[in-house]
């Protein structure tokens, strides 16, 4: 339970918060209770509550100062793992959810909105990056929060990376003073900056780089998602852990061991105009 707490130690990174940013208001007991609601929900798939332990959904949500009122913006969600906590958590507070993704990367919340749309149709669908194929994207400085998870990798590692213009889109669709929260797979500083575009890890000055040059003011971090069992080396990668295993049954309980990766929790700003 200890680990559980680090996020109310934040590691402010050497940076003041400048004047010209508001600060995000921490969350109300009664808006943290429905927060933990929405996390201990029954309907939450449980393959998907056995990764609390290593995801910290509570504390990571805690710390970006995700509000129940706030229009929030999850990029790329994939299985909808923080679907499940984020839709229910912002569409009972009177928010808005939306989740930004190619199409074809929507299909997995579409098919929670179908299955259940007391509780989760009101989730709104945008296209994410526009790019040359184009879409309907979130509209500019409509969001207070944007959080995204474990993505920036694939933007890296993509045959024509994107990870510039996937920031400077982030930015955009922000309100001045909004919220960027990143949760990225960490790779160690002295590594070499090749392994980044193979081994799913990403180093923390590479994505505070890509942040700062879109316009980025980074504010805060915290270590609520370390693993300092993670040594970010493994033969295939971040795949290497679970839930992935890649190697299946090959070192399957030292991988276990280890648990999911090593991972950075950072909160930028969007500085006031």
């Amino acid at each position: 339970m200890a680990r559980r707490r680090l996020f109310l130690s934040v590691l402010i990174c050497g940076l003041a918060v400048p004047a010209a940013v508001p600060a995000q208001p921490a969350q109300s007991p009664s808006q943290l209770s429905a927060l933990q609601a929405a996390i201990s929900a029954p309907t939450r798939k449980p393959a998907n509550v056995a990764r609390d332990r290593y995801r910290h959904p509570a504390e990571t949500l805690a710390f970006f100062g995700v509000q129940p009122t706030d229009t929030v913006v999850e990029i790329t969600p994939g299985g909808g793992w923080y679907t499940e906590i984020l839709a229910p958590y912002i569409g009972r507070g009177g928010g808005t959810y939306i989740a930004a993704a190619p199409d074809r990367g929507l299909n997995a919340v579409r098919t929670l909105m179908t299955a259940n749309p007391d509780l989760y149709g009101s989730i709104r669908t945008a296209n994410f990056p526009i790019l040359a194929a184009g879409g309907t994207p979130v509209a500019p400085g409509s969001a207070d929060i944007v959080l995204t998870f474990r993505n920036v990798h694939n933007w890296m590692m993509a045959k024509e990376p994107y990870e510039a213009e996937a920031f400077k889109q982030m930015y955009a669709m922000l309100k001045p003073g909004g919220t960027l929260g990143v949760v990225e797979h960490r790779l160690p500083e002295s590594a070499d900056d090749a392994r980044q575009l193979s081994s799913g890890y990403i180093k923390t000055s590479t994505v505070r780089r890509l942040a700062e040059a879109a316009g980025f003011r980074l504010v805060a971090s915290s270590e609520i998602n370390a693993n300092p069992r993670d040594t970010a080396d493994h033969p295939e990668g971040v795949w290497t852990l679970p839930p992935t295993l890649e190697l299946g049954d090959k070192d399957r309980e030292k991988y276990l061991a280890i648990g999911e990766s090593d991972r950075m929790t950072l909160k930028f700003v969007k500085p006031a105009q």
